[in-house]
Protein backbone atom coordinates (compact mmCIF):
# COMPACT_ATOMS: atom_id res chain seq x y z
CA UNK A 1 0.00 0.00 0.00
CA UNK A 2 1.80 3.35 -1.09
CA UNK A 3 1.17 6.08 1.70
CA UNK A 4 0.95 9.60 1.25
CA UNK A 5 2.29 12.28 3.42
CA UNK A 6 1.83 16.08 2.84
CA UNK A 7 4.93 17.75 2.98
CA UNK A 8 5.77 19.42 5.85
CA UNK A 9 5.46 22.70 6.96
CA UNK A 10 8.65 24.83 6.56
CA UNK A 11 9.93 22.94 3.73
CA UNK A 12 9.61 23.70 0.00
CA UNK A 13 9.72 21.65 -3.31
CA UNK A 14 11.76 22.97 -6.69
CA UNK A 15 8.15 23.98 -8.01
CA UNK A 16 7.44 26.06 -5.39
CA UNK A 17 11.10 27.57 -5.28
CA UNK A 18 10.34 28.45 -9.10
CA UNK A 19 7.09 29.92 -8.51
CA UNK A 20 8.12 32.01 -6.16
CA UNK A 21 11.15 33.53 -7.96
CA UNK A 22 8.71 33.79 -11.18
CA UNK A 23 6.28 35.54 -9.00
CA UNK A 24 8.88 38.15 -7.50
CA UNK A 25 10.48 38.97 -11.07
CA UNK A 26 7.38 39.82 -11.98
CA UNK A 27 5.99 41.77 -9.08
CA UNK A 28 9.98 43.49 -8.97
CA UNK A 29 10.96 43.35 -13.16
CA UNK A 30 13.95 45.99 -12.59
CA UNK A 31 15.74 42.67 -11.22
CA UNK A 32 15.57 40.65 -14.39
CA UNK A 33 18.44 42.00 -15.96
CA UNK A 34 20.55 41.38 -12.71
CA UNK A 35 19.16 38.09 -12.64
CA UNK A 36 20.19 37.39 -16.52
CA UNK A 37 23.51 38.95 -15.70
CA UNK A 38 23.90 36.26 -12.43
CA UNK A 39 22.43 33.62 -15.02
CA UNK A 40 25.24 34.52 -17.94
CA UNK A 41 28.15 34.67 -15.26
CA UNK A 42 27.30 31.08 -14.10
CA UNK A 43 26.70 30.00 -17.63
CA UNK A 44 30.26 31.54 -18.52
CA UNK A 45 31.82 29.08 -15.01
CA UNK A 46 29.93 26.10 -16.74
CA UNK A 47 31.14 26.45 -20.41
CA UNK A 48 34.69 27.70 -19.35
CA UNK A 49 35.08 24.48 -16.56
CA UNK A 50 33.31 21.87 -18.79
CA UNK A 51 35.65 23.03 -22.35
CA UNK A 52 38.89 24.08 -20.81
CA UNK A 53 38.91 22.85 -17.04
CA UNK A 54 40.37 24.54 -14.16
CA UNK A 55 38.10 27.34 -14.16
CA UNK A 56 36.25 26.43 -10.60
CA UNK A 57 39.39 26.60 -8.43
CA UNK A 58 41.13 28.69 -5.66
CA UNK A 59 43.84 30.53 -8.10
CA UNK A 60 41.18 31.14 -10.67
CA UNK A 61 38.78 33.15 -8.29
CA UNK A 62 41.93 35.24 -6.58
CA UNK A 63 43.11 35.65 -10.32
CA UNK A 64 39.65 37.01 -11.22
CA UNK A 65 39.36 39.23 -7.87
CA UNK A 66 43.08 41.17 -7.79
CA UNK A 67 43.05 42.33 -11.68
CA UNK A 68 39.22 43.47 -11.24
CA UNK A 69 38.94 45.37 -8.25
CA UNK A 70 39.77 48.39 -9.89
CA UNK A 71 37.11 47.86 -12.49
CA UNK A 72 34.86 47.07 -9.42
CA UNK A 73 35.09 50.23 -7.73
CA UNK A 74 34.40 52.00 -11.83
CA UNK A 75 31.44 50.20 -11.78
CA UNK A 76 30.38 51.03 -8.78
CA UNK A 77 31.31 54.88 -9.07
CA UNK A 78 28.76 54.49 -12.98
CA UNK A 79 25.93 52.83 -10.76
CA UNK A 80 25.16 56.00 -8.94
CA UNK A 81 25.56 58.49 -11.81
CA UNK A 82 23.20 55.81 -14.18
CA UNK A 83 20.61 56.06 -11.64
CA UNK A 84 20.46 59.36 -11.98
CA UNK A 85 19.69 58.72 -15.63
CA UNK A 86 23.84 60.48 -16.17
CA UNK A 87 26.77 59.56 -17.51
CA UNK A 88 30.61 59.75 -16.41
CA UNK A 89 32.58 59.62 -19.39
CA UNK A 90 36.31 61.31 -17.41
CA UNK A 91 36.84 58.16 -15.11
CA UNK A 92 39.46 56.94 -17.35
CA UNK A 93 41.51 60.09 -17.62
CA UNK A 94 40.76 60.74 -13.95
CA UNK A 95 42.62 57.21 -13.53
CA UNK A 96 45.40 58.65 -15.65
CA UNK A 97 45.79 61.96 -14.33
CA UNK A 98 45.45 60.62 -10.18
CA UNK A 99 47.72 57.55 -11.36
CA UNK A 100 51.23 59.95 -12.92
CA UNK A 101 50.58 62.71 -10.53
CA UNK A 102 50.52 59.94 -7.51
CA UNK A 103 53.21 58.30 -8.89
CA UNK A 104 55.08 61.21 -9.28
CA UNK A 105 54.44 62.76 -5.91
CA UNK A 106 55.75 59.04 -4.39
CA UNK A 107 58.42 59.34 -5.99
CA UNK A 108 59.53 62.71 -5.05
CA UNK A 109 59.15 62.03 -0.91
CA UNK A 110 55.68 62.30 0.01
CA UNK A 111 53.93 60.88 2.72
CA UNK A 112 52.05 57.56 1.35
CA UNK A 113 48.89 58.41 2.86
CA UNK A 114 49.09 61.93 1.67
CA UNK A 115 49.66 60.83 -1.82
CA UNK A 116 46.80 58.52 -1.71
CA UNK A 117 44.33 61.32 -0.55
CA UNK A 118 45.51 63.73 -3.12
CA UNK A 119 44.86 61.01 -5.65
CA UNK A 120 41.38 60.54 -4.68
CA UNK A 121 40.90 64.00 -3.83
CA UNK A 122 41.86 64.59 -7.74
CA UNK A 123 39.24 62.53 -8.94
CA UNK A 124 36.72 64.00 -6.63
CA UNK A 125 37.78 67.94 -8.28
CA UNK A 126 37.15 66.82 -10.94
CA UNK A 127 33.99 65.33 -9.90
CA UNK A 128 32.81 68.61 -8.54
CA UNK A 129 33.54 70.34 -11.46
CA UNK A 130 31.67 67.89 -13.97
CA UNK A 131 28.55 68.07 -11.21
CA UNK A 132 28.19 72.01 -11.06
CA UNK A 133 28.24 72.27 -14.77
CA UNK A 134 25.68 69.55 -15.06
CA UNK A 135 23.07 70.61 -12.15
CA UNK A 136 23.53 74.96 -12.40
CA UNK A 137 24.67 75.46 -15.63
CA UNK A 138 22.23 72.81 -17.19
CA UNK A 139 25.08 70.96 -19.63
CA UNK A 140 24.03 67.57 -20.53
CA UNK A 141 26.16 65.06 -18.75
CA UNK A 142 28.02 63.22 -21.81
CA UNK A 143 29.17 66.80 -22.85
CA UNK A 144 30.40 67.89 -19.64
CA UNK A 145 32.19 64.79 -18.62
CA UNK A 146 33.00 64.51 -22.43
CA UNK A 147 35.12 67.62 -21.16
CA UNK A 148 36.93 66.52 -18.29
CA UNK A 149 37.72 63.47 -20.15
CA UNK A 150 39.48 65.34 -22.21
CA UNK A 151 41.50 67.61 -19.71
CA UNK A 152 42.09 64.75 -17.52
CA UNK A 153 43.90 62.88 -20.61
CA UNK A 154 45.63 66.70 -21.10
CA UNK A 155 46.50 66.81 -17.67
CA UNK A 156 47.70 63.24 -17.43
CA UNK A 157 50.34 63.85 -20.82
CA UNK A 158 51.27 67.59 -19.36
CA UNK A 159 52.90 65.68 -16.23
CA UNK A 160 54.46 62.98 -18.17
CA UNK A 161 54.30 61.17 -21.52
CA UNK A 162 56.67 58.43 -20.23
CA UNK A 163 55.53 55.38 -18.04
CA UNK A 164 56.30 56.47 -14.28
CA UNK A 165 57.46 53.51 -12.03
CA UNK A 166 56.56 53.37 -8.33
CA UNK A 167 59.36 52.87 -5.96
CA UNK A 168 60.19 49.18 -5.40
CA UNK A 169 59.88 50.47 -1.45
CA UNK A 170 56.85 52.61 -1.74
CA UNK A 171 54.19 51.65 1.21
CA UNK A 172 51.49 52.13 -1.76
CA UNK A 173 53.07 48.73 -3.23
CA UNK A 174 51.53 46.80 0.35
CA UNK A 175 47.73 47.57 -1.31
CA UNK A 176 48.87 44.72 -4.24
CA UNK A 177 50.93 42.42 -1.96
CA UNK A 178 48.54 39.17 -2.37
CA UNK A 179 47.87 37.23 1.34
CA UNK A 180 46.81 33.89 1.04
CA UNK A 181 43.66 32.94 2.65
CA UNK A 182 43.47 29.20 2.23
CA UNK A 183 46.51 27.42 1.56
CA UNK A 184 45.37 24.92 -1.44
CA UNK A 185 46.99 22.01 -3.58
CA UNK A 186 50.30 22.96 -5.13
CA UNK A 187 49.34 26.50 -6.54
CA UNK A 188 45.87 26.24 -6.05
CA UNK A 189 45.74 28.65 -3.21
CA UNK A 190 43.21 31.63 -2.46
CA UNK A 191 44.79 34.94 -2.55
CA UNK A 192 43.48 38.33 -2.04
CA UNK A 193 45.68 41.64 -1.81
CA UNK A 194 43.94 44.59 0.48
CA UNK A 195 42.78 46.25 -2.82
CA UNK A 196 39.95 43.54 -2.91
CA UNK A 197 38.79 43.90 0.77
CA UNK A 198 39.13 47.84 -0.31
CA UNK A 199 36.65 46.61 -3.32
CA UNK A 200 34.54 44.77 -0.95
CA UNK A 201 33.99 47.61 1.07
CA UNK A 202 33.44 49.95 -1.24
CA UNK A 203 30.58 47.82 -2.81
CA UNK A 204 29.25 47.15 0.89
CA UNK A 205 29.32 50.94 1.48
CA UNK A 206 27.44 51.84 -1.76
CA UNK A 207 25.00 49.43 -0.92
CA UNK A 208 23.84 50.39 2.26
CA UNK A 209 23.83 54.14 1.34
CA UNK A 210 22.02 53.12 -2.10
CA UNK A 211 19.12 50.79 0.02
CA UNK A 212 19.29 52.09 3.45
CA UNK A 213 19.64 56.11 3.71
CA UNK A 214 17.53 58.64 2.20
CA UNK A 215 20.45 59.94 -0.33
CA UNK A 216 20.35 56.46 -1.64
CA UNK A 217 16.18 57.23 -1.91
CA UNK A 218 16.95 60.37 -3.84
CA UNK A 219 19.03 59.24 -6.22
CA UNK A 220 16.79 57.05 -7.38
CA UNK A 221 13.79 59.27 -7.38
CA UNK A 222 16.29 61.80 -9.48
CA UNK A 223 16.19 58.47 -11.90
CA UNK A 224 12.38 58.16 -12.35
CA UNK A 225 11.18 61.83 -12.02
CA UNK A 226 12.96 64.70 -11.38
CA UNK A 227 10.65 67.09 -11.24
CA UNK A 228 8.97 64.76 -9.02
CA UNK A 229 11.82 64.46 -6.79
CA UNK A 230 11.88 68.31 -6.30
CA UNK A 231 8.07 68.35 -5.45
CA UNK A 232 8.79 65.78 -3.19
CA UNK A 233 11.05 68.33 -1.21
CA UNK A 234 14.24 66.32 -1.64
CA UNK A 235 17.84 67.49 -1.91
CA UNK A 236 18.01 67.18 -5.66
CA UNK A 237 20.60 69.77 -6.73
CA UNK A 238 23.04 68.50 -4.16
CA UNK A 239 22.61 65.01 -4.66
CA UNK A 240 23.14 65.44 -8.03
CA UNK A 241 26.70 66.93 -8.02
CA UNK A 242 27.07 64.51 -5.16
CA UNK A 243 27.43 61.34 -7.10
CA UNK A 244 29.89 63.27 -9.75
CA UNK A 245 31.75 63.80 -6.62
CA UNK A 246 31.49 60.00 -5.89
CA UNK A 247 32.19 58.83 -8.84
CA UNK A 248 35.52 60.99 -9.54
CA UNK A 249 36.71 60.11 -5.91
CA UNK A 250 36.26 56.32 -6.52
CA UNK A 251 38.20 56.66 -10.10
CA UNK A 252 40.86 58.01 -8.02
CA UNK A 253 40.57 55.40 -5.66
CA UNK A 254 40.39 53.10 -8.67
CA UNK A 255 43.28 54.56 -9.52
CA UNK A 256 45.24 53.82 -6.19
CA UNK A 257 44.25 50.21 -6.41
CA UNK A 258 45.50 49.84 -10.10
CA UNK A 259 49.21 52.06 -9.79
CA UNK A 260 49.41 49.15 -6.57
CA UNK A 261 49.06 46.28 -8.43
CA UNK A 262 51.19 47.02 -11.56
CA UNK A 263 53.64 49.76 -9.82
CA UNK A 264 53.69 52.25 -13.27
CA UNK A 265 51.54 54.61 -14.43
CA UNK A 266 50.91 56.29 -17.55
CA UNK A 267 49.17 59.09 -19.77
CA UNK A 268 47.59 56.36 -21.95
CA UNK A 269 45.98 54.01 -18.68
CA UNK A 270 42.56 53.89 -18.54
CA UNK A 271 41.69 54.51 -22.17
CA UNK A 272 37.83 53.05 -22.72
CA UNK A 273 37.73 52.00 -19.04
CA UNK A 274 34.94 54.24 -19.28
CA UNK A 275 33.15 52.22 -21.11
CA UNK A 276 33.96 48.93 -19.93
CA UNK A 277 32.65 50.54 -15.98
CA UNK A 278 29.32 51.78 -18.61
CA UNK A 279 29.22 48.06 -19.85
CA UNK A 280 29.55 45.98 -16.29
CA UNK A 281 26.73 48.61 -15.02
CA UNK A 282 24.56 47.53 -17.89
CA UNK A 283 25.31 44.03 -17.85
CA UNK A 284 24.36 44.18 -14.17
CA UNK A 285 21.47 45.67 -14.27
CA UNK A 286 21.43 49.35 -14.26
CA UNK A 287 18.60 51.01 -16.81
CA UNK A 288 20.77 53.73 -18.63
CA UNK A 289 17.44 55.95 -18.42
CA UNK A 290 18.29 55.95 -14.53
CA UNK A 291 15.87 54.82 -11.52
CA UNK A 292 16.59 50.99 -11.81
CA UNK A 293 19.52 49.40 -10.47
CA UNK A 294 21.97 47.16 -7.94
CA UNK A 295 25.25 48.07 -6.84
CA UNK A 296 25.50 44.21 -6.86
CA UNK A 297 24.58 43.91 -9.94
CA UNK A 298 27.23 45.92 -11.89
CA UNK A 299 29.93 43.78 -9.18
CA UNK A 300 28.43 40.94 -10.95
CA UNK A 301 28.84 42.64 -14.00
CA UNK A 302 32.39 43.57 -14.12
CA UNK A 303 33.13 39.59 -12.91
CA UNK A 304 31.36 39.02 -16.58
CA UNK A 305 33.76 40.75 -18.24
CA UNK A 306 36.35 39.27 -16.37
CA UNK A 307 35.88 35.90 -16.89
CA UNK A 308 35.31 36.34 -20.33
CA UNK A 309 38.93 38.03 -20.45
CA UNK A 310 40.14 34.33 -18.45
CA UNK A 311 38.18 32.23 -21.26
CA UNK A 312 39.18 33.71 -24.44
CA UNK A 313 42.78 33.56 -22.64
CA UNK A 314 42.94 30.12 -21.78
CA UNK A 315 41.28 29.32 -25.41
CA UNK A 316 44.32 30.21 -27.31
CA UNK A 317 42.54 30.14 -30.62
CA UNK A 318 40.22 33.45 -29.89
CA UNK A 319 42.06 36.89 -30.65
CA UNK A 320 41.78 38.97 -28.29
CA UNK A 321 39.74 42.04 -30.15
CA UNK A 322 36.83 39.46 -29.76
CA UNK A 323 36.59 40.51 -26.22
CA UNK A 324 35.43 43.71 -27.58
CA UNK A 325 32.65 42.03 -30.36
CA UNK A 326 31.27 39.74 -27.52
CA UNK A 327 31.32 42.67 -25.04
CA UNK A 328 29.32 44.50 -27.54
CA UNK A 329 26.71 41.64 -28.43
CA UNK A 330 26.27 40.83 -24.68
CA UNK A 331 25.34 44.86 -24.14
CA UNK A 332 23.17 44.97 -27.06
CA UNK A 333 21.18 41.97 -25.31
CA UNK A 334 20.57 44.00 -22.12
CA UNK A 335 20.04 46.94 -23.23
CA UNK A 336 16.77 45.44 -25.21
CA UNK A 337 16.02 43.79 -22.33
CA UNK A 338 16.39 46.99 -20.60
CA UNK A 339 14.22 48.15 -23.08
CA UNK A 340 11.25 45.36 -21.79
CA UNK A 341 11.80 46.17 -18.29
CA UNK A 342 10.95 49.52 -18.91
CA UNK A 343 8.08 48.95 -20.83
CA UNK A 344 6.78 46.56 -18.64
CA UNK A 345 6.85 49.13 -15.56
CA UNK A 346 5.42 51.55 -17.60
Amino acid sequence: MTVLTAPTAGTSTPTDMKSRIRRTILANPSVLPTVASVVIFVAMVIYGEIAYGRIVQFNTVSNLLINNAHLVVLAVALTFVILTGGIDLSVGSIIAFSSVAGVMLSNAGWNPIAVVVTMIGAGAAFGVVSGVLIRYFNVQPFIATLAMMFLGRGLASLLSTTPERLDEDSPIRWLGVQLKVIDGPKVNDLVITPAVIIAVLVVAVAFFVLHRTRTGRTVYAIGGSENSALLMGLPVRRTKVMVYVISGALSGLAAVLYTARLGTAQNITGIGWELDAIAAAVIGGTVLTGAYGYVLGSVVGALVLGLMTVLITRDGGIPPEMTTIITGGILLVFVLLQRAVVRKKE
